[in-house]
């Protein structure tokens, strides 16, 4: 389950090499209708290399995915920034552009990505995780 924030580790062995996070919901709010895409779930900036998620600056907060049709995905990509620098949290979280952010910021393009699936459990109003 990823009802709770992710532990997110990042490589490398220098510690002044830093990395921004961005998790995204393509398909929010259905993967028939994905007009919120993408739907940010997660910004954490200032990661420093060898560290994780949790040594890094949070600029939106964790939000568990909550889908509540279909099969969405959720997207985790990692950029590696130029140095320290200072990100301003989006005023929402719906129509979140990661291509737009890492352009503004100058960050290039991703060094990792990896998703998940998620969907609703049938019946239950609980979630059911796939990787």
């Amino acid at each position: 389950m990823v009802t709770h924030q992710p532990r997110v580790e990042v490589g490398g062995n220098e510690m002044r090499t830093f990395y921004t996070l961005v998790m995204v919901d393509p398909d929010a709010p259905s993967p028939s209708d994905p007009n919120l895409r993408e739907y940010l779930h997660w910004l954490v900036t200032d990661i420093p290399g060898t560290t994780g998620a949790s040594f890094g600056q949070e600029v939106m907060c964790y939000e568990s995915p909550r889908p509540n049709m279909g099969i969405h995905r959720f997207v985790l990509v990692l950029f590696q920034q130029l140095g320290r620098q200072t990100v301003y949290a989006p005023g929402w979280r719906q129509n979140f552009n990661t291509r737009d952010f890492a352009e503004l910021y100058n960050l290039g393009p991703p060094v990792a990505a990896v998703y998940f699936n998620c969907q609703r459990e049938a019946g239950s109003g609980g979630r059911r995780m796939y990787n």
